[in-house]
């Protein structure tokens, strides 16, 4: 008995020290919030460059038809994990989703409030009577009461357009006079490569909680923390990679996602997106959450404040 121990051990002992690639792997499913896009650098670092692999982790990322769809299709079992938004996340868990958060990719704000340079707002009191474009109904709207309150203007004080996600045509057209739901990493950049300058108002910066713009959410009850810390200290690996090989990133990231993303808008979005990126994905401020939804709740969006513990987990 003594001897089949040994053996036993000595197989183990081979085992753990073979090549990741060459032990199995365990196959997970991560659902984007959209099309392919450097906010999604650190997932495509990890799986081309094979520190997913180096994890145990066989990784299939997903781009969705609805981008709205990614974090409910996940609360009904039909994905391991979904990019989403803190937002949006505390509205769907007061509304019972049953999704918990797990860590974040960007955890800053990415929304600003956008106006031409060249045009008459200087300040976001200047947008009394003026024309402000949307796209996505309830939070968009609730963030740029917020801003506008801040400095002395209300809703009722300005028109509101649905551009449905036209945001720098309609800017360069003068359909309207400032967007909300800009990314401060990308709609400046589309101006600029359209012959325009545009100035972006930070939401954090008036009257807007902090928060994180994406995060990775998991179906409440059937999380598997001991695969979930593995991913996350794949994402972290990968984040220190990319942070030291930018244009080696880039290239794996243009190969990676084709024709499709390599075109000038994400190269030049790729310079401005890495020192966003969260250099923790596992980080947790509690008390920003907290913060972030008695804004919510303060603003109509939510009608109570959900047990914080039962919507996030630390896994470290």
């Amino acid at each position: 008995m003594t001897v089949f121990r040994a053996l036993m051990a000595a197989l183990f002992a081979a085992l753990l020290a073979l090549p990741s690639g060459a032990r199995a792997q365990d196959r997970i499913t991560i659902l984007l919030d959209w099309f392919l896009n450097p906010d999604h650098a650190a997932l495509v670092v990890a799986k081309t460059q094979g520190i997913f692999a180096k994890h145990g982790l066989e990784v299939e990322l997903v781009v969705p038809s609805d981008p709205s769809a990614p974090p409910r299709l996940v609360a009904a079992g039909k994905g391991d994990y979904a990019v989403s938004y803190q937002p949006q996340l505390q509205v769907m868990v007061a509304d019972k989703v049953p999704l918990v958060r797990v860590g974040a990719l960007v955890a800053q704000p990415l929304n600003s409030l956008v106006v031409l340079a060249d045009g008459p707002i200087k300040k976001i009191a200047d947008l009394k009577g003026k024309k402000i474009g949307f796209s996505v109904a309830g939070f968009e709207e609730v963030t740029l009461a917020a801003m506008l309150e801040a400095h002395g203007v209300t809703l009722k004080d300005v028109s509101l357009i649905n551009i449905n996600f036209a945001l720098t045509a309609a800017l360069k057209t003068r359909q309207v006079d400032a967007v909300i739901g800009a990314f401060r990493n990308f709609e400046l950049n589309d101006l600029e490569i359209e012959g325009m300058k545009g100035t972006a108002f930070l939401v954090e910066d008036h009257g807007v909680p902090l928060y994180d713009e994406l995060v990775l959410v998991a179906k409440k009850d059937t999380l598997d923390e001991a695969k979930t810390k593995r991913l996350l200290a794949a994402l972290r690996e990968a984040t220190t990679w990319l942070r030291a090989n930018p244009d080696a990133a880039w290239k794996a990231f243009e190969q990676y996602g084709g024709k499709e993303v390599a075109n000038e808008l994400n190269r030049r979005a790729w310079k401005d997106t890495l020192p966003l990126l969260a250099a923790d994905p596992a980080a947790l401020d509690r008390a920003r959450y907290d913060k972030f939804a008695a804004f919510l709740k303060a603003r109509g969006l939510i009608k109570e404040i959900p047990d914080l513990n039962s919507y996030v987990r630390e896994i470290k």
